[in-house]
């Protein structure tokens, strides 16, 4: 785990079949799960990530400042580039490639669209900030 993460309130990360890895900035809130797959998927999460409350992310990739939604699940062998957003309650399917600076959303998700700058910043910078902004309430 990186530098200025935060784990919310009964949020459970299990990593305890295969490897999980995070980078700095990133954010886990209330419910989610964060899991992997004995001996096949581990679970790797880059800078500026955050994941929605109660969603489910098992066994795959998320690159750099992506928004994961509320509800969302994220299976075995999924790779979400750089600057993407999962909508709420989408559910990525085993080995879906989520397009960098794209919007996934639905079951099973699909592209709808691709971000804006001012969404990518209204949305995806503002809640990676926002949480760090959130965690610094609870400091001693």
């Amino acid at each position: 785990m990186g530098e200025n993460c935060s784990v919310w309130f009964n949020a459970v990360i299990r990593g305890d079949v295969n490897t999980i890895t995070m980078g700095n900035n990133v954010n886990i809130q209330d419910g989610a799960v964060i899991h992997c797959t004995y001996e096949k998927t581990k679970t790797t999460l880059g800078n500026n990530v955050s994941i929605g409350h109660n969603a489910l992310v098992h066994g795959c990739t998320i690159e750099d400042n992506v928004l994961i939604g509320m509800g969302s699940i994220v299976m075995d062998n999924c790779y979400i580039e750089s600057g993407s957003i999962i909508a709420a309650g989408a559910v990525l399917l085993e080995g879906t490639r989520v397009e960098g600076g794209s919007i996934y959303a639905g079951v099973p998700a699909k592209k709808v669209k691709n971000i804006s700058p001012e969404l990518f910043e209204g949305e995806v910078m503002r809640i990676a900030k926002n949480y760090r902004m959130y965690a610094s309430w609870f400091e001693a």
